[in-house]
């Protein structure tokens, strides 16, 4: 297939790149993606040994399900935006949009598991695992229709957490709840970048504010599984 044909073939809503990104700006990339997974699996192997043998043996199902949709995430994407242009790329296009669903999912999950006892919390399980796999089987089924309006679930999924914030404010440590609403409005400023495609390193932008954010995050479950219990 020749690169000409390459692109239409990948070219579609769930993959649009108008211009060919440079090797600096591929290079950037990819060093973001490298540091946001090392971090994931160091900080989560740390979380889940703590949690299986001290702190929170109750919650770790639901950490080991976030831990895995971290990783996952980032892997995907990382071999999504530096694969070649070709139909593996549109393939890879799918699970990379399809992994951001699971990862909404995965991140609600320990949360939840500690506000449990709430009344709206089972509620919340199933809004939130019901939209997410929803969004994951029309990402890998019908991947060219829908648009831009998935952002908009994205957005509206993870922000559905307003409904429980009373709960989340009264359970979890100032530290961890601070940190959760931080990664909330760094990913919702990435987008910004996400969506201004012309600009020079763009692509690398838009993954320092996803990475931030899964960091913050990353650290609100330590600190309220593991540091607030110690």
């Amino acid at each position: 297939m020749n690169a000409e044909a390459g692109n239409r073939a990948t070219r579609s809503w769930w993959y649009r790149q108008d211009r060919t990104f440079s090797l600096a700006e591929m290079i950037a990339d990819g060093i973001v993606h490298g540091i946001g997974i090392v971090a994931a699996i160091a900080a989560g192997a740390v979380l889940l040994a703590f949690a299986l043998f001290k702190t929170a043996p109750a919650e770790f199902p639901a950490l080991v399900i976030y831990v895995g949709s971290l990783v996952t995430v980032l892997s995907v994407s990382l071999a999504f935006n530096m694969w070649p242009v070709t139909r593996v790329k549109a393939f890879l296009a799918r699970l990379d949009q399809a992994a951001i669903f699971l990862f909404i999912g995965g991140t609600y999950t320990p949360f939840l598991a500690v506000i449990w006892h709430t009344p709206l919390a089972s509620f919340m399980t199933v809004l939130v695992w019901g939209a997410s796999l929803l969004g994951i089987a029309l990402k890998l089924i019908v991947p060219d229709r829908f648009g831009r309006v998935a952002i908009l679930l994205y957005l509206g999924i993870g922000w559905s957490g307003v409904l429980v914030f009373h709960a989340l404010a009264t359970t979890l440590p100032p530290t961890a709840l601070w940190l959760l609403v931080g990664g909330g409005v760094i990913y919702s400023l990435g987008i910004i970048f996400h969506l201004w495609e012309k600009l020079r390193f763009q692509n690398a932008l838009w993954h320092v504010f996803v990475v931030a954010g899964a960091m913050l995050h990353l650290g609100a479950i330590l600190d309220c599984m593991v540091i607030s219990r110690l």
